[in-house]
């Protein structure tokens, strides 16, 4: 195990809060989206630091919605700026 990882983890983790504090507390939509991508990488990578036996093709269909999510939060944050 790499001990960077955990340290990653735990920012993964601040990441998804601060989405969800961007979408609760200034009303902006794309903050939950920054909160799913980030909620997603910290599956992924528990998923990988514990060993769990998860199926490759359902890590590869939550990583693309992981894309996917923090794309649609990119273009809105470029659209309002």
């Amino acid at each position: 195990m790499n001990s960077l990882q955990p340290i990653s983890i735990f920012l993964e983790i601040v990441v998804a809060a601060l989405g969800v504090m961007i979408a609760v507390y200034r009303g902006k939509r794309y903050g939950w989206f920054i909160g799913l991508t980030f909620a997603i990488y910290v599956f992924y990578d528990l998923v990988d630091l514990l060993a769990l036996n998860v199926s490759p093709d359902l890590m590869y269909f939550i990583f693309f919605v992981a894309t996917l999510s923090i794309l649609w939060a990119v273009w809105n944050i470029f659209l309002e700026a």
